[in-house]
């Protein structure tokens, strides 16, 4: 069956990501991740058992948090050419993903740790900044 003429699209839209631009930004990992370091600063600063066991729950879905937004970035915003211009760019989101996993920051409470995350997301904002100027 075709369909009517009324529904057929007039205009055809395209967009190099899901929607057009303006949806992503590298930031909402970011503010996740600075939630993580936080968290390990003040776990690290208190001693008392149950402030301890609800920072690690935080930081775990916080870290959790990182990772969405990454893989969001990685999978939906990235695109072939962006991966050809940028070689490095898969391993640098292979490498940020780690440490906001258990090999990261969901395995360890060290903000130093956090802040290794943080630099990572760093070095992918500005690739990301770099691709909405062309």
């Amino acid at each position: 069956m075709r369909l009517p003429r009324i529904l057929t699209p007039r205009v055809t839209a395209s967009a190099h990501c899901d929607l057009p631009c303006g949806v992503y930004d590298p930031a909402q990992a970011r503010i996740e991740a600075e939630s993580v370091k936080m968290i390990c600063e003040k776990y690290q600063a208190n001693t008392d058992p149950e402030f301890r066991t609800r920072a690690v729950i935080i930081k775990e879905q916080r870290a959790e948090l990182v990772k969405h937004h990454l893989w969001v970035l990685w999978t939906d915003y990235f695109k072939a050419p962006h991966f050809e211009k940028y070689p490095n760019l898969h391993q640098l989101f292979n490498e940020a993903t780690k440490l906001a996993g258990s090999g990261g920051v969901k395995g360890s409470l060290d903000p130093a740790t956090a802040e290794q995350l943080l630099q990572k997301i760093d070095e992918i904002a500005k690739i990301f900044w770099e691709t909405k100027k062309a």
